[in-house]
């Protein structure tokens, strides 16, 4: 079998077909990608000189399966899908009648379209949503069994274990018998003095952790309707008593251009607060749960002092290097960022309230490997510590890309939880608040609950011997695929969460799970993640000068310690950090050379130097 994998000239996603052909180069399958050319000629089939050129590369390759992703419009997705299986049937040479060019053909793409294409063509092409594992996915592709490499079906083992038993969880509805919390009030339970270290350890005293997070925020194109929505949601969300802390879904213009008059500019979705009295409101709606809200994206310190005075924050989240220019989501470039958010950190720690730096996954979204990942996590922990934060919560979003081997984010989080807890001591603590990731879950929505109790069976093994790991769990609902979580929702995907950590030891027993998250191989895999990132560390604190500092943050950045390679804007501004190509090798994102091997940390620092020479 040789495998050819096209898409449209007009779909820039290429992140899926990279990594189905490292998947099946892995089998010893010899994989072909669409250059250019051919991905604009898949778009003008219809003519002639298109369809020869598509025909002559699949006769040159001997192209026996073929795939066609399209990640855009479904409707014109399946429309090119049917021009193109309609020219390859009706040609001499590509029909399948002749049983030496293209035998199978697949489609991937987004939910609707493969709904589509199956209502048009029934059974006759395998379809890929993207919520397949590497087996699953090797295995729709046609591999044989015998060919897919041991190394992927000893580490799927792991992940095909957690879904079998978030399978069982969600059959014999175990989350429909999870209810809520009594909770014995202490002092300032539910008041202006409430503090999220005190509902911590009033939990911990009642076994009743972990604190559950939601981000919660209808969408209403009408700003006073999309407020009042909300404000029946948190009333609802109160009284269930599910929910510990609220984290407010704030619209885009509420983070970029609160207090001003937005005219008529679109609200873009999200809580489309503008005004204190509005804060106040929402607060007295959430009482007695915590509350927070996403920081400004210009004037950060002031609005940050806007929303701990009227919302009482149970933490504060900042993100340093985004959330500015270099991701569209405010004005600030990123040396100004930076420098706001130091100031905002100041005041922070002023009023004693924790930090949580949001921050690590949006490196991984554009492309960063693992061992930034844990680096840029320890760096804000330090520049924050510094300051006097003397409280840290560490969010950890897992399944980040989804291809992400669960085994590997044992390691990653274990890796990223020892090295900012290297920094704890008397006055700075780690709060530790792991996630699923925020593309995990299928449109399935069954599948959808399974795999939020299979990842909070992986949360739960990050620190198996720690009893009360992790302290808080940012609860992502299951329907994150298809739409906005409701009230009801969001409280079924609690009970799912809870129901997970409730039931899954007596399954960790019974399945030998141990032997798995407590492998030399994932020991040694992780303690190669932690010196790997201390290296890096140790080299930027030895050649950059005063590096908690806004300007020694920006240098970090600029010097390209932290590749993205599919980062969209300022590339010039930052083309040292865009210098790189980062690849899924054995479930992990790793910096790969030009060969496609992953290169060590010292030939990383060399390039670096080079580069900023």
């Amino acid at each position: 079998m040789r495998y050819g994998f096209i898409k449209s000239g007009l779909d820039a996603h290429t992140l899926g077909i990279s990594l189905l052909t490292q998947l099946l180069e892995g089998c010893g399958f010899k994989v072909y990608q669409s250059n250019p050319a051919i991905s604009e000629a898949i778009d003008n089939l219809e003519n002639i000189h298109s369809f020869e050129m598509f025909r002559r590369w699949i006769i040159q390759n001997k192209i026996t399966h073929l795939g066609f992703s399209y990640r855009l419009d479904p409707k014109q997705g399946v429309e090119t899908f049917g021009k193109l299986v309609y020219k390859i049937k009706n040609d001499s040479l590509l029909s399948r009648k002749k049983n030496e060019y293209i035998q199978k053909i697949y489609f991937a793409g987004l939910p609707e379209s493969c709904k589509l294409i199956e209502k048009e063509f029934g059974k006759e092409y395998e379809t890929f949503r993207g919520d397949e594992t590497p087996v699953e996915t090797l295995k729709k592709l046609d591999v044989p069994d015998e060919l897919i490499p041991k190394s992927i079906r000893e580490n799927s083992v792991y992940d095909e274990l957690r879904f079998s038993f978030g399978e069982k969880l969600i059959n014999e509805e175990k989350q429909l018998q999870i209810h809520p919390f009594e909770r014995c009030q202490y002092k300032y339970f539910g008041t202006v003095k409430d503090h999220l270290i005190l509902r911590l350890s009033h939990a911990k005293k009642k076994n009743q952790l972990p604190l559950t997070r939601v981000h919660v925020g209808p969408y209403l194109k009408e700003r006073e309707k999309a407020l009042a929505l909300f404000s029946d949601w948190l009333k609802k969300l109160s009284k269930s008593q599910f929910l510990d802390i609220v984290s407010v879904g704030s619209s885009q213009l509420s983070q970029s251009k609160f207090g001003e008059d937005w005219g008529e500019l679109p609200n873009g979705g999200g809580v489309p607060f503008n005004s204190e009295f509005e804060l106040k409101a929402i607060r007295e709606d959430a009482v007695p749960m915590l509350i927070r809200a996403y920081s400004g994206s210009k004037n950060v310190a002031k609005i940050a002092k806007i929303l701990e005075e009227n919302l009482n924050m149970a933490w504060h989240a900042l993100s340093l290097w985004w959330f500015n220019r270099i991701d569209g989501r405010g004005p600030l470039s990123v040396r100004q960022n930076l420098s706001e958010h130091i100031e905002a950190l100041k005041y922070i720690a002023k009023v004693r309230k924790p930090y949580e730096p949001n921050i690590p996954h949006h490196f991984a979204f554009r492309g960063t490997d693992d061992v930034s990942y844990i680096v840029s996590a320890y760096l804000a922990a330090k520049t924050a510590k510094q300051i006097g934060i003397r409280y840290l919560v560490l969010q950890n979003m897992l399944n980040t890309p989804k291809s992400t081997w669960g085994v590997r984010d044992l390691a990653k989080s274990r890796a990223l939880l020892r090295i900012v807890k290297d920094l704890e001591d008397k006055s700075f603590k780690v709060i530790f608040q792991p996630r699923a990731g925020l593309d995990y879950f299928s449109p399935d929505i069954n599948k959808a609950k399974i795999q939020l109790a299979a990842v909070t069976a992986l949360m739960a093994n990050i620190e198996p011997e720690v009893k009360y790991s992790p302290e808080i769990i940012h609860v992502v609902s299951y329907s994150e695929a298809l739409f906005l979580a409701s009230p009801d929702i969001i409280n079924e995907s609690i009970q799912i969460t809870r129901a997970a950590l409730k039931h899954y030891s007596e399954f960790h027993k019974k399945y030998f799970i141990n032997d798995i998250i407590s492998s030399k191989e994932l020991l040694a895999e992780s303690e190669e993640l932690y010196e790997e990132a201390n290296i890096l560390i140790r080299d930027m604190e030895k050649n950059i000068e005063n590096l908690y500092t806004s300007d020694g943050l920006y240098k970090v950045f600029k010097m390209g310690y932290f590749p993205v390679p599919f980062l969209w804007e300022s590339r010039a501004e930052f083309s040292n950090a865009v210098n790189w190509s980062t690849g899924i090798i054995k479930g992990a994102v790793c910096v790969i050379d030009a060969y496609g091997k992953k290169m060590s940390i010292r030939d990383r620092l060399e390039k670096i130097h080079s580069l900023s020479a």
